[in-house]
């Protein structure tokens, strides 16, 4: 007589999770290989960061900041390199946005394959350069100033977004496509009517994450000489006058705030808008019954459930809800028309 071997919990899964937990679980040994073998090649000195004598310069070093110099003409100066900056980084994140928009086009699957792979090797390039190497090649070309900044901000960001952009128009769906070619529609209606209302929540996203990082990058990209904040920071603190570097630092803090700020109530009131819509839209939609003649006898009420029965008990715990079907069970049906 066979004997019953039982179903142990790996058995039951399908064999595609199964390989797919495989592979995750190699990925993450490999991580934590990497991560020790990092550890383990960098000569890191933890005993020396965390002795008394570091703490005491670091000590030092600090108290020399306070007090900010806040004087009129001083704070001038810093209202004027920080509107500057703010400037470089919305002129640089506008400009990459339309120049990743133009790229992402012929980067996405949905579109040719024949400019796809030069197209996204482009794109490589430009964001595998950070801001401060292009800052430094626009130099020769721009001289000093901010002009070398907005370009090198904008160079970089074109090729993070154009990535970006390229993954969202490849996940939108295609149903309005197919229909509006089906139409005869020309691939650029199919893009501005079909492709681009589904991308555009996730597009402008993108655009105010990257604007927040170009804050930040352009207050560093004055080290280079490439103007606004960060050119007063480098030339303050090569000075030693840590009074003003305080200040300029102070500046620094405020302008990333506000602009994390504005782009977080963007984002948020966009996103309120997109679920209102799709909410509206659910609402929109009823389940449509078959009509019945004028002579059919009268439609079967919902009957009440009893209060001891096993779905009302589920309802009362808030287990299981109420479905659309059974709502609309309840309404009466339509009449026809003659």
């Amino acid at each position: 007589m066979s004997q019953d071997r039982g179903v142990g919990p790996m058995d039951s899964l399908p064999p595609g999770l199964i390989e797919l937990r495989a592979r995750a679980a190699w990925v993450t040994l490999a991580a934590l290989v990497l991560v020790f073998a990092s550890f383990w090649s960098l000569d890191l000195h933890w005993r020396e960061l965390w002795s008394r004598e570091s703490a005491a310069a670091m000590a030092r070093f600090l108290a020399e900041f306070f007090p900010p110099d806040t004087s009129a003409a001083f704070v001038r100066r810093v209202a004027k390199a920080t509107g500057e900056t703010l400037a470089m980084s919305a002129l640089g994140t506008l400009l990459a946005a339309l120049c990743g928009l133009l790229l992402a086009l012929p980067a996405a699957r949905t579109h040719s394959a024949r400019w796809r792979v030069p197209t996204r090797m482009l794109l490589n390039a430009l964001r595998a350069i950070p801001e401060l190497v292009w800052a430094s090649l626009l130099l020769i070309a721009a001289g000093l100033g901010p002009m070398a900044g907005t370009l090198a901000l904008a160079l970089h960001t074109t090729g993070v977004l154009g990535r970006l952009f390229a993954e969202a128009i490849e996940n939108a769906a295609p149903g309005p496509g197919f229909a509006l070619r089906a139409q005869g529609a020309r691939p650029a209606q199919v893009f501005l009517y079909a492709t681009l209302p589904q991308a555009a929540p996730q597009l402008l996203s993108y655009t105010l994450y990257r604007w927040e990082n170009n804050i930040r990058a352009a207050a560093i990209l004055g080290v280079v000489g490439a103007g606004g904040l960060g050119q007063l920071l480098f030339y303050h603190m090569g000075l030693f006058q840590m009074a003003r570097t305080a200040t300029v630092l102070l500046a620094m803090l405020a302008l990333v705030l506000a602009v994390d700020g504005a782009s977080y109530w963007a984002r948020r009131a966009m996103t309120r808008q997109v679920v209102a819509r799709a909410s509206l839209r659910a609402t929109r939609t009823r389940i449509r019954q078959p009509c019945r003649p004028r002579d059919a006898p009268p439609p079967l009420r919902a009957r009440r459930m009893p209060p001891g029965s096993r779905r009302s008990r589920h309802l009362k715990e808030g287990r299981t809800a109420p479905t659309a079907q059974d709502r609309a069970r309840s309404l009466p049906p339509r009449r026809c028309r003659r």
